[in-house]
């Protein structure tokens, strides 16, 4: 192995990731790794967009969504098409996250005044 690549072993602890996570990513077209009879080497290209799958799925976007926007990278237009796309998906996860966000916030003060009427009711019947 040379530096320029991992192999599947050193990807897994590098990246907290699994085997099968990698083999996953490789099946979906998201990774390329260089086959080596049975082994696979995983290039610095390699690590860069596995960087960026975990970023991405971290961040909601689904597999699809994210190969759409790895697949961008070589338009020839200095990544313009790749990153307004990218600008515009996260726009989207992030009305989505902060919608969730403001819905388990109201749940959240509901269930909080649910307990304290539990523990007022509980209280009062166990004074009688």
């Amino acid at each position: 192995m040379t530096t320029d690549t991992m192999n599947i072993r050193d990807m897994c602890e590098a990246f907290d990731v699994t085997p099968r996570t990698l083999r996953f990513y490789e099946a979906k077209e998201l990774l390329f790794p260089v086959r080596e009879g049975q082994r696979r080497l995983f290039t610095k290209r390699d690590r860069a967009r596995l960087k960026l799958i975990l970023r991405g799925k971290r961040f909601g976007f689904s597999l699809e969504e994210i190969r759409q926007l790895l697949d961008l990278y070589h338009m020839g237009d200095s990544q313009l098409t790749q990153l307004s796309k990218t600008l515009e998906t996260a726009k989207r996860h992030l009305s989505d996250m902060e919608a969730q966000r403001r819905e388990l916030e109201e749940a959240i003060g509901e269930l909080k005044d649910q307990m304290k009427w539990g523990a007022d009711k509980l209280a009062s019947i166990e004074k009688k």
